[in-house]
């Protein structure tokens, strides 16, 4: 798929879980919606869910595909660098990452977003996989940034 593609894509998908989200403001229902559309309409999307920051620990939370890791030791892996940097991270190849945790050796790249809440805290990440190498780019991370901010909005 080209970036045009799937910038269109990203924006069609937007627009229909911002509608379906308006239902309620709980954040783990608008999570699994989203996980359900997001794995469904991006057919490299391997794993697709959230680890959500409690007490200080990193816990799976709604998510689509494989079972996953409950919980991903402290700033260790793909995901606490999301949250530590407070930034995105696009992980072309996860076996050259430091530290990188392996859920499922099927996962070859990886993209890792924050979640901030309405005081701008970073209170989860939303973690896609894919089985391909390289499959996540800044069409991904842009689409992706603003499909998650609809889950404090």
């Amino acid at each position: 798929m080209n970036d045009q593609t799937k910038a269109k894509r990203y924006e069609r998908v937007y627009e229909q879980i911002k509608q379906l989200v308006e239902a309620t403001t709980n954040p783990a229902s608008r999570m699994a919606t989203i996980n359900a559309i997001l794995h469904h309409k991006f057919n490299y999307y391997y794993w697709t869910g959230f680890y959500e920051l409690i007490d200080n620990e990193l816990l799976v939370g709604p998510y689509q595909g494989p079972v996953a890791c409950l919980k991903l030791r402290k700033d260790t892996g793909v995901c606490w660098a999301g949250i530590n940097t407070k930034e995105t991270v696009v992980v072309p190849n996860v076996h050259d990452f430091p530290g990188h945790i392996a859920c499922s050796s099927a996962s070859n790249s990886e993209i890792v977003v924050p979640v901030f809440n309405q005081a701008n805290e970073v209170v989860a990440v939303l973690d896609v996989d894919s089985k391909e190498y390289a499959s996540f780019d800044d069409v991904d991370k842009e689409g992706l940034e603003k499909i998650v901010s609809l889950i404090y909005n």
